[in-house]
């Protein structure tokens, strides 16, 4: 009995075509398993504003190869990102719900978001859960409707990290006078806060918020910094301040620090290699619990493959996040990786060792 190779061969014997041509199109024919495919994918991403953002992009792209190699050698099915950039601010918030709404209408195989807004996508989520389409989040949930998976760095533990440090510098004999710079509109923010706030409290420092002010990006950080130095212009008026990332807060930095107020102790997130010097200059920056940006992208990248190929990843897991300061630096490999080993922090700290484990919550 001849194979399904040997019959498609001798019909293009017969009918007499050029080796050449009948070259290209055997491989054509067999160059790939019968039931190879290539899922669709929309990315819906936040900003390309942000640093930090930036590089979960490229730890999603570079998995996205990364699976796509292994599918050309083994057969499986690869994949076709479809990519999508918000932007920031109310304008931001629109797009990305038009964005999504786009995607579910071209019903691709599977949606990753990373949400500009808590619960202005709430509506198309529910679209997509009605045609089917399963949706992982990242960086921050959805606050209505079905989410196959979400992933996030540990926000609470970055903000954990920041507040257990600032409480170990600050001398206990006074009540710390706080400002922070914040974003209440998503969950990835509104946690660092709550870890940071915990923090203190667990480590018996009182407080007191002098004030709020909202700033998640450039142009935000420099609004509130100048409305800081107004605000706030006697210089020791300040002991402490807290950003929830460095898209905002290395602004802030640049602006105080501009106007010599060097004497105030800064906490903030992210990682950015900028926010890295002005801890080795002394320039306000005390810590900055710094994500790893892209091993975030490659496991959302990695949550997603295995949900298109029947697979049961875990519903909730956390990337941890390290603590930068000047006794730590050495330590940190950069946004991309690989997560270093555990090792005691040098501060006095209810959890005495850092552990660098993804953690599986649900």
């Amino acid at each position: 009995m001849m194979t399904i190779i040997e019959s498609r061969s001798r019909f293009f014997m017969k009918v007499k075509i050029p080796g050449c041509w009948l070259l290209a199109v055997l491989l054509v024919l067999f160059a790939a398993p019968a039931n190879a495919r290539e899922f669709q994918v929309g990315v819906l991403y936040w900003s390309m504003n942000i640093p930090g953002q930036v590089a979960m992009r490229k730890g999603l792209e570079a998995e996205a190869e990364n699976l796509n190699k292994i599918a050309l050698t083994d057969g499986k099915a690869a994949v076709k990102l479809e990519e999508y950039v918000a932007g920031n601010d109310e304008a931001g918030i629109e797009n990305q719900i038009r964005q999504m709404t786009e995607l579910v209408a071209k019903h691709v195989d599977i949606i990753i978001v990373q949400p500009t807004d808590n619960a202005a996508l709430v509506e198309p989520l529910k679209a997509a859960n009605k045609a089917g389409i399963p949706v992982v989040a990242y960086d921050q949930y959805i606050s209505g409707g079905h989410l196959a998976a979400y992933r996030t760095s540990d926000n609470y533990q970055a903000g954990y990290l920041d507040g257990e440090y600032i409480a170990s510098c600050f001398h206990k004999g006074r009540k710390m006078r706080l400002v922070l710079v914040e974003y209440p509109h998503v969950s990835s923010t509104v946690e660092r806060v709550n870890g940071f706030l915990d923090a203190l409290q667990e480590s018996d420092v009182q407080y007191r918020i002098l004030k709020s002010y909202t700033a998640v990006e450039p142009v935000g950080g420099r609004k509130a910094a100048e409305d800081i130095l107004r605000d706030f212009p006697k210089p020791g008026s300040i002991d402490a301040i807290f950003t929830v990332n460095d898209g905002g807060g290395l602004s802030v930095v640049k602006k105080l620090s501009e106007a010599g107020r060097n004497e105030i102790m800064t906490a903030t997130i992210d990682g950015d290699p900028a926010s890295m010097e002005n801890i080795k200059a002394k320039r306000l920056t005390v810590i900055d619990s710094a994500q790893f940006c892209g091993p975030l992208g490659a496991e959302v990248m990695k949550t997603a493959y295995a949900l298109l190929t029947g697979g049961k990843p875990p519903y909730y897991a956390l990337v941890p996040v390290f603590p930068i300061t000047r006794e730590t630096l050495g330590l940190y490999p950069g946004w991309q990786g690989p997560i270093p080993a555990a090792f005691k922090k040098p501060w006095k700290s209810h959890q005495p060792e850092w552990l660098g484990a993804i953690r599986i919550v649900k």
